[in-house]
């Protein structure tokens, strides 16, 4: 097992070498002078904050004073967000290169075509053998003798002397003989030219991607309105309101006025019953019970509910129940309640299970009436096929954040049944929320933060 986790560091740390290697041949070794500022300062960079981003992700396990952890979180967590999306505007700039290139090559092609027959030469351009052996020698305007347009007479009419002969112009050298333009070949400056067009392309639409997902993560969650139809809903249960937040990842970066905006959101939207669906936390108690303060400010008419996410299992589980608690949220710690119209219940996240503590869905579910339509709050949405099993009408998850870095979502979905929204698995539904928070880099792109408005339908009202 050691052995597989050494190599599996390794292959992590070859695959982020070579990352950073790239990026720095296209962006500033390839668009930069050698030895100059502008090189010395990009490659300074490229080594930097690499460093910074292994700090971020290492300082909250290692204990480090909660300080130190938020001047690594902002640079070394966007600097994550910025690598990937870097690497793929340039992976795309890697198909437009050539095409640029060849632009370019037929633009000069034409314009030495479209060039006068006479127009000087460059400096330092080659003139060719057929074009010197074409240029008569002594030809120019004023030259020649007889008669014609540049003929010149013999006698000076005005007094009648003769004229006297001049010295006859010298013969044109081949080299200074005018001769069509020609157009030097490819060379340093236009590669340098491509280069910059597609790293400046590139940096400006990554960093553009990175600044809009930080803006709406910062900004706050949106609410999302779902009704769900359950056939067991008590007809005087018809149109109960759950309000479902998860993953709201108060840390380094995100705290007490991200606490603030959830809580305001939530309140404005009036619920029956608030459902804080875990991943509340990145830390512990002691440096997060300030941020998680504003949660005690809920309102909901049957109360606000917790269950545990993966996350508070590495944040000290225990210390946040009794804390969450204290704020005025009930714990579902493998337990249910009666709400009129139907059950809720709530089981501990998978991740419990290294303490002792995971899911325990035969204490929760086992022996209740199975005539009553019944609700589950369980943070990772793979516990679905036993909600399926204990007959659970509706199962309320998170987790999965939606993806929260496009493609992520790809990847979530190898791992999740479902990373977003609703859908049915047998008698039961499931539905998953996007989160409100962010984990590591405070950006989202393509799976924008949410709270839902889940409405419950009876189909007997």
């Amino acid at each position: 097992m050691v052995v597989v986790t050494v190599l599996a560091a390794l292959a992590a740390i070859s695959l982020v070498a070579a990352a950073h290697w790239y990026l720095w041949r296209r962006l500033v070794r390839d668009t930069t002078s050698s030895g100059g500022l502008a090189r010395r300062l990009g490659t300074v960079a490229v080594v930097v904050l690499p460093l910074l981003s292994v700090g971020a992700v290492a300082s909250g396990r290692s204990g480090m004073p909660f300080w130190a952890q938020q001047t690594l979180a902002w640079p070394g967590f966007l600097w994550l967000a910025a690598l990937l999306y870097l690497l793929l505007a340039l992976l795309v700039g890697e198909a437009v290169r050539p095409l640029l290139r060849r632009l370019l090559e037929r633009r000069d092609a034409s314009g030495v075509a479209d060039a006068p027959t006479g127009a000087e030469v460059p400096a330092g351009a080659e003139v060719s053998a057929e074009a010197v052996a074409r240029t008569p020698v002594g030809a120019g305007p004023g030259t020649g003798s007889g008669t014609g347009p540049g003929a010149r007479p013999d006698t000076d009419i005005s007094d009648g002397r003769p004229d006297l002969p001049e010295p006859s112009a010298p013969a044109t050298s081949p080299a200074s003989a005018p001769a069509p333009a020609v157009a030097p070949g490819p060379g340093p400056s236009r590669r340098l030219f491509v280069s910059r067009v597609v790293g400046g392309a590139a940096a400006t639409a990554a960093l553009a991607t990175v600044g809009y997902g930080t803006y709406g993560v910062l900004r706050g969650p949106r609410v999302k309105r779902v009704t769900v139809p359950l056939a067991k809903l008590a007809r005087g249960a018809h149109g109960f309101r759950i309000a479902v937040v998860s993953d709201i990842h108060l840390g380094p970066i995100l705290g007490r006025a991200h606490t603030q905006r959830i809580v305001d959101t939530i309140n404005s939207t009036q619920p029956d019953l608030i459902a804080v669906v875990g991943d509340l936390v990145d830390g512990s108690v002691e440096d997060l019970g300030p941020a998680a303060e504003p949660l005690a400010g809920l309102k909901a008419r049957h109360g606000s509910f917790f269950v545990t996410g993966n996350h508070e299992y590495f944040s000290g589980a225990d210390a946040w129940v009794d804390h969450v608690r204290e704020l005025g949220l009930r714990p579902l710690e493998n337990e249910r309640v009666e709400i009129p119209g139907f059950d809720l219940a709530g089981v501990n996240d998978v991740a419990g299970e290294s303490e002792g503590a995971g899911p325990d869905f035969a204490k929760a579910l086992d022996d209740r009436d199975r005539t009553r339509a019944s609700v589950l709050l369980a943070h990772q949405p793979v516990v679905i096929d036993d909600a399926v099993r204990y007959g659970v009408d509706l199962q309320l998850s998170g987790h999965t954040h939606g993806g929260q870095l496009w493609p992520g979502n790809l990847l979530a979905g190898l791992a999740n049944p479902t990373v977003a929204g609703l859908e049915r698995y047998g008698d039961t539904q499931l539905y998953v929320s996007r989160g409100a928070g962010a984990w590591g880099p405070p950006v989202r792109v393509g799976a924008p933060s949410d709270i839902t408005l889940v409405e419950l339908a009876s189909r007997q009202a």
